[in-house]
């Protein structure tokens, strides 16, 4: 262990100085990955079951229990519903208001994604800047005068270490970002389900239904 661990530490030096900076770009990624991992695992719930209790409720329009039932749950999509039920409540527009809350909470799911998505980029950019100024030194005058040609092709060698960190860095990221990504899209549509339903069954605000209503009354 000890030994694997020594080499690891002299490949990291002779990496070169770019080598801080992508240790930065993997510690960055595992972060991110954590956090959102933590966050999507508050934000997702079981749709069908969310649905099945939905559902009833908005057919016989008890609005106040359909409230309570989405401010029982942390996912996203009680958080969308009941700012629909909010403004059915109002006698404003739902449109609007689900449209709203749809795209806060979009943007929150994305959050931190694009920096996961430019560590993609720049991790290989970065890994084989190292290894351009490695290989410069390598060929660099002094070594050849002083009688080491070995020197040059070890030296490439240990240029090449910062290009293969890059890459590895540029995977993981890579791997995490698709990974969110997918849970992203599922996020969004249940969503996008959640206010289909809202807008099936509860299309017409209360104020504007109560006026109708008094108004064949008289």
């Amino acid at each position: 262990m000890m030994e694997i661990l020594t080499q690891s530490i002299n490949l990291f030096y002779k990496g070169g100085p770019v080598m801080y900076f992508l240790v930065i770009c993997s510690l960055t990624v595992v972060a991110i990955a954590v956090e959102r991992y933590l966050y999507y695992r508050h934000a997702v719930l079981n749709m069908q079951k969310f649905q099945a209790k939905l559902q009833p409720l908005l057919e016989r329009q008890c609005v106040e229990e359909a409230v309570s039932l989405c401010k029982s749950t942390e996912a996203v999509v009680g958080r969308v519903t009941v700012e629909g039920l909010y403004a059915y409540q109002r006698g404003s527009s739902m449109d609007t208001a689900l449209e709203s809350a749809a795209m806060l909470v979009a943007a929150r799911l994305r959050e931190n994604l694009n920096y996961l998505s430019a560590i993609v980029t720049l991790a290989p950019l970065l890994g084989l800047l190292g290894t351009v100024v490695g290989m410069i030194n390598s060929f660099s005058v002094f070594n050849i005068q002083a009688g080491q040609p070995t020197a040059i092709t070890g030296g490439v060698g240990e240029a090449l270490v910062a290009t293969a960190t890059g890459l590895c860095v540029a995977v993981m990221a890579l791997v995490a970002h698709t990974y969110f990504s997918h849970r992203l899209d599922q996020l969004i549509t249940d969503v996008e389900q959640a206010i289909a339903m809202v807008l099936n069954y509860l299309r017409t605000p209360i104020k504007t239904k109560m006026k109708r209503e008094t108004h064949e009354i008289a």
